[in-house]
């Protein structure tokens, strides 16, 4: 167990290569109640979404999620966040990082014209992530809902392990399929749920899964962790969400990440491999051969899945090319690495 983001959180229940493994091949539950979730409601709630969010929420209808981040006036990312659809126009629900649920909100209170009603449901809110290849035939006798032939980016409500009003959405940060669960932490409802999962489950291999196992599988498909590999003084450009950054409407500081992308980027973040051996750690320096600082690592680890170090950094944009050598800085060391593609998996 560990500190994090005020809450003592498990990094491991079995140790992380096992639980890496279970997720990538079969099933695994993991607690990330720590997240934070706002409700907005009221006509002008798509429009308080529109003006803080990147991606283009006016194309969610009912049922349906999108991956976004805020950005503040610098172009900087805020935070990333989670959008999903309760009501077309009407109702929408923020999924916020944990270490950012006091700053999000008071930014989105920051544009709230008053008119958006706004709920903090994050203390009140209990959200496991079955993640898995055999996640959802595992829980599927749970519910009457279809969660088997469950859309990605999509979500549905109704009733699960007896438990009325579950929301089951299939989002995911793990790369192997599953559902996320989201209820509401009363008459010990969180308790049995969990028991129910596990009852059904740990017959069928499903296993508890920690905070470490979660970063190693989200590593390996390149997704971003907010305070690693993306923060306020990083954009979206920068960090390779241009494709949630939509230009057809307006948000805080549209003109400089438009200008960022007529202009191209100075440094990006890529992803890399190691040659030689030696795992990149967050803050490690990127030399080229010379010993020159091309950049930084953000995130790294030996991954479980391909039996290598891998990781991800901002480059200097020279030195973004695939195969290009890089050189990590390992105790006073330089250790040789190449530039690879996203996802590593």
């Amino acid at each position: 167990m560990a500190e994090f983001a005020g809450y003592n959180m498990p990094i491991s229940y079995t140790g992380i290569n096992d639980e890496h493994a279970a997720v990538r091949n079969n099933a695994g539950v993991f607690d990330v109640s720590h997240m934070g979730e706002f409700i907005l409601k009221g006509e002008l709630a798509l429009d308080l979404i529109q003006r803080v969010t990147t991606n283009d929420a006016s194309k969610l209808t009912t049922g349906k999620a999108q991956y976004s981040c805020m950005t503040n006036e610098s172009g900087g990312i805020v935070d990333d966040l989670l959008v999903y659809c309760i009501e077309e126009n009407k109702v929408y629900m923020i999924v916020a990082n944990a270490s950012n649920i006091e700053k999000d909100w008071n930014w989105l209170q920051r544009f709230n014209s008053k008119e958006t009603e706004m709920h903090n449901i994050s203390d009140k809110t209990c959200l496991l992530a079955i993640q898995g290849p055999n996640a959802t035939k595992i829980l599927q006798p749970l519910t009457e809902m279809d969660i088997l032939n469950l859309k990605y980016y999509t979500f549905t409500k109704g009733k699960f392990a007896g438990i009325d009003n579950v929301l089951v959405s299939a989002t995911g940060y793990t790369g192997a399929g599953g559902v996320e669960i989201y209820f509401e932490d009363k008459d010990a409802d969180a308790d049995k749920i969990w028991d129910t999962i596990f009852e059904i489950g740990k017959p069928q291999g499903l296993k508890p899964i920690g905070l470490g196992a979660r970063d190693t599988l989200r590593l390996e498909m390149g997704y971003c962790l907010y305070g690693n590999d993306i923060d306020d003084t990083t954009t979206p450009l920068e960090a390779g969400l241009g494709w949630i950054t939509k230009f057809t409407k307006d948000f805080t500081a549209k003109q400089i990440l438009e200008k960022q992308k007529k202009e191209g980027v100075e440094r990006k973040l890529v992803g890399f491999e190691m040659i030689e051996k030696g795992i990149p750690r967050h803050g490690y320096e990127i030399k080229d051969f010379d010993d020159v600082n091309i950049g930084v690592v953000t995130s790294g680890t030996q991954s479980p899945s391909l039996g290598k170090a891998i990781g991800m950094g901002y480059l200097r944009k020279a030195f973004t090319q695939l195969d290009t050598a890089v050189y990590i800085k390992v105790r006073d060391k330089l250790v040789q690495g190449k530039v690879v593609k996203i996802p590593f998996f």
